[in-house]
């Protein structure tokens, strides 16, 4: 099984194997697969986000979606994360969705239409990538293993997408792995002295699209209610 891109891993979490149901917010994770494709380009060192987002590499990177989504940078004047993370949100989940498709990871079971709108599931083939993804992050969570670069990014998007319930645990466990979360989220970007492996680097650029993402998701959703124990 060829690896994940960060943008993959995210949609496997979020939905339900067996409904193939999104158990989060759909906007909150149309946002999160934005910056993920943002972050994941950053570490690809394809761009750099310094005050607007800028082509370091054109290359293709050999995903389409990725590429797909670098093309359209490319081709337009220097933009903001924010902007981006707007601009790219919108039928990105589709995109994804549809690359797991012909990866046979996931189907697509259409269901009755609502309104004249296409209803789609999305239920697992094979739960290889979705099974990984998870077992990095509890790693990091139980074991309070350091994180390399991309469980780090995939840690820093799931707390801040607000979809921890998505892993597995219950009752106080939840809050206590979203605690975690945020500390590898604050070592990611710099906030705090957490160890993360992450290229120095990249540093600025992650941390400008990780705030992008965060003001996003308060702004769509609210304050936080998600509150660690203790």
């Amino acid at each position: 099984m060829a690896q994940a891109t960060l943008a993959d891993e995210l949609v496997l979490l979020a939905y339900r194997g067996d409904t193939g149901r999104s158990t989060v917010s759909q906007i909150a994770l149309d946002l999160g697969l934005a910056a993920a494709i943002l972050l994941e380009l950053v570490l690809r060192g394809r761009i750099t986000v310094d005050g607007g987002v800028l082509v370091a590499d054109p290359a293709d990177t050999g995903e389409p979606v990725l590429d797909e989504m670098l093309s359209r940078i490319r081709a337009d004047v220097p933009r903001s994360a924010a902007s981006w993370v707007q601009r790219l949100r919108h039928n990105l989940r589709e995109l994804v969705l549809s690359g797991l498709v012909q990866r046979g990871v996931v189907r697509d079971q259409p269901e009755a239409a609502l309104d004249h709108i296409p209803l789609h599931r999305y239920p697992t083939v094979d739960s290889t990538l979705q099974q990984r993804a998870r077992a990095r992050l509890l790693d990091v969570i139980v074991r309070r293993a350091v994180p390399d670069e991309r469980t780090a990014a995939l840690a820093t998007l799931v707390a801040h997408v607000r979809m921890t319930p998505t892993l597995g645990l219950t009752g106080g466990a939840v809050a206590d792995a979203h605690r975690r979360l945020e500390e590898v989220a604050a070592g990611f970007t710099g906030e705090e002295n957490v160890a993360v492996a992450l290229d120095p680097a990249v540093r600025p650029s992650v941390a400008v699209v990780v705030d992008a993402l965060n003001r996003a998701v308060s702004a769509a959703l609210g304050p936080a209610t998600m509150r660690p124990s203790g």
